[in-house]
């Protein structure tokens, strides 16, 4: 037996060193740089490498980041045209979340779809609550997009998988689109980004729906009502990791303790984020939660840091809680979405 599970034990190892390797180098590079939201490569980076052993092939590596660009700017156009309705606004960036979640609920599309959801997130977020930076979105989109590509070959080049093993991949569970399930997820997300739209703290706006999203998609593995708690708390680890390692960066504040912070953090959670099992995406969100949270920290975004961290984390749980208590109630009862009500 363990002879038969060697291999996949070595191809989780790989794939979690190329995801820490990747997300600590390109942190670091995006603090450096000042990155005004230095999380967003690494996050893109993260998602390309969880999703698959091998590197994605130029053609398909292009067309999703074609996809996410795509998407960047019809948001931008959609919150210049519409930001200041607010009905037709809402309609549109619902019906985008809707077509996300229906497409994640099939199965199919990978961490693509996830992708698209964070930037129909951001981009609005930012057209509206920041009118400073609403004339940099895209730049901000395309170096988080190209950073992410690049970031994600590197690891591949560092990390290679071996040619010669042959390594089954996962089996890719089709299904049939669970419309009611992503009208739901729909009516939670739009929820979240309307409360943080009549909120001025960015903060807030950046972390909430995001982690909501994140929550929705790693809810489909629930089984139960007491699985669907342990989401909540490992994602909540992963708040609380953040606030231990900027807590860490602030007794030596400098380049090499953020890449060091960022390293031993995503070899302890991207390493489970990265095995074949039902509770690896749960860990992927728990990494997600870390990236946004301690990104914000170092971001030169407005307000200050060591005084909003414990509030992030509140927003957090609030999130986790919020999405979790909504699903209960809107998530369709019959079928396949009979998820964790049980």
């Amino acid at each position: 037996m363990s002879a038969e599970r060697s291999p996949a034990v070595e191809e989780q190892k790989r794939k979690g060193l190329r995801v820490a390797f990747a997300v600590s180098i390109g942190f670091t590079l995006a603090v450096y740089a000042g990155a005004i939201v230095p999380f967003l490569g690494p996050l893109f980076a993260a998602q390309f490498l969880l999703g698959s052993s091998r590197p994605m092939p130029l053609g398909k590596t292009i067309g999703a980041a074609m996809v996410m660009l795509i998407a960047g700017i019809a948001m931008m156009v959609l919150t210049d045209v519409l930001g200041e309705r607010p009905a037709p606004f809402l309609l549109i960036l619902g019906l985008t979340y809707f077509a996300c979640f229906a497409a994640q609920s099939t199965g199919k599309g990978g961490p693509a779809v996830f992708l698209v959801l964070v930037v129909a997130i951001i981009v609005p977020l930012l057209g509206i609550l920041n009118k400073e930076l609403a004339n940099s979105i895209l730049s901000i989109l395309v170096t988080g997009v190209l950073s992410g590509t690049v970031l994600m070959w590197f690891a591949h080049a560092v990390f290679p998988e071996p040619f010669s093993q042959q390594i089954e991949a996962a089996p890719i569970e089709e299904r049939p689109p669970a419309l009611g399930r992503a009208l739901a997820n729909t009516v939670i997300l739009l929820g979240s980004v309307v409360i943080c739209l009549t909120s001025d703290n960015l903060t807030a706006a950046a972390v909430i729906p995001i982690t909501v999203a994140s929550l929705l998609g790693q809810l489909d593995v629930a089984a139960s009502a007491r699985a669907a708690i342990g989401l909540v708390l490992i994602n909540l680890f992963g708040g609380v990791l953040a606030s231990v390692a900027y807590a860490a960066l602030s007794l030596r504040p400098n380049l090499f303790s953020i890449f060091l912070i960022v390293l031993v953090v995503v070899l302890l959670i991207g390493g489970r984020a990265a095995a074949r099992s039902k509770d690896a995406p749960v860990f992927a969100g728990a990494l997600t939660t870390f990236l946004i949270l301690f990104g914000l920290g170092v971001s030169p975004l407005p307000g200050s840091a060591a005084e909003s961290f414990a509030t992030r984390i509140v927003y957090v749980a609030a999130a986790l809680i919020y999405a979790l208590l909504f699903a209960v109630i809107l998530w369709p009862r019959t079928g396949e979405t009979k998820r964790i009500s049980a």
